[in-house]
């Protein structure tokens, strides 16, 4: 396998996401890949925090972990994007840090990047593969090639069978509903795969 590096981008405002990329980061590592977990940046004001201690919580606790920047995507041959739904669409949080990216894009920095997506709602059809959609539309115009898990496994079905990338639901209490570990570190290691390839073939 070629030499690979690989960031595992993500926004997480509770856990749940940042629970799926350290699976993620875990099995990229066992595939034989350079890693870098990080973080985009919060938009949140401190005061909306409040109103739910689970978000204020989680801030606190990950407030070590390295935002990411224009540096880590560009270092990457493989990106993995996770992060909640917001009304079907990403939230602002990852948003804003695509569309910060101008500089890379226009230089022609994130062509041939291999990329991957995984997100979570509070239901199953909470716009979980809307969300996907949008975060790759982004990535076509990136020049990116997209790696979806597709049926490739059967851990896929036991995750809830989302071909565009693995999701999952999140019960009143912050629990994952589905279990999706395998589907994360098996969309992970497929990712790793392909950049590995698309590497070696440059």
């Amino acid at each position: 396998m070629a030499n690979v590096n690989a960031a595992i981008v993500y926004y997480s405002s509770t856990g749940t996401n940042y629970q799926m990329a350290q699976w993620a980061e875990q099995a990229a590592k066992e595939a034989g890949a350079e890693t870098k977990l990080v973080k985009v940046p919060e938009l949140a004001p401190e005061e909306a925090m409040e109103s739910n201690p689970a978000w204020k919580a989680h801030y606190e606790a990950t407030k070590d972990v390295p935002e990411a920047s224009s540096d880590d995507l560009e270092w990457a041959d493989a990106i993995i994007f996770s992060a909640p739904t917001r009304f079907g669409n990403l939230p602002a949080q990852m948003k804003q840090f695509l569309d910060m990216q101008g500089g890379l894009w226009g230089s022609g920095k994130t062509v041939n990047k291999v990329v991957s997506g995984m997100t979570s709602a509070q239901n199953p059809h909470g716009g979980q593969e809307a969300t996907l959609l949008a975060l790759y539309t982004s990535m076509m115009h990136w020049g990116a090639i997209i790696a979806t898990p597709g049926y490739s496994d059967q851990s896929v079905f036991g995750a809830g069978g989302n071909p565009y990338g693995t999701s999952v639901s999140v019960d009143q209490d912050g629990n994952m509903v589905e279990d999706v570990e395998g589907a994360v570190k098996h969309q992970a290691k497929r990712t790793v795969d392909i950049a590995s390839r698309v590497t070696a073939g440059s």
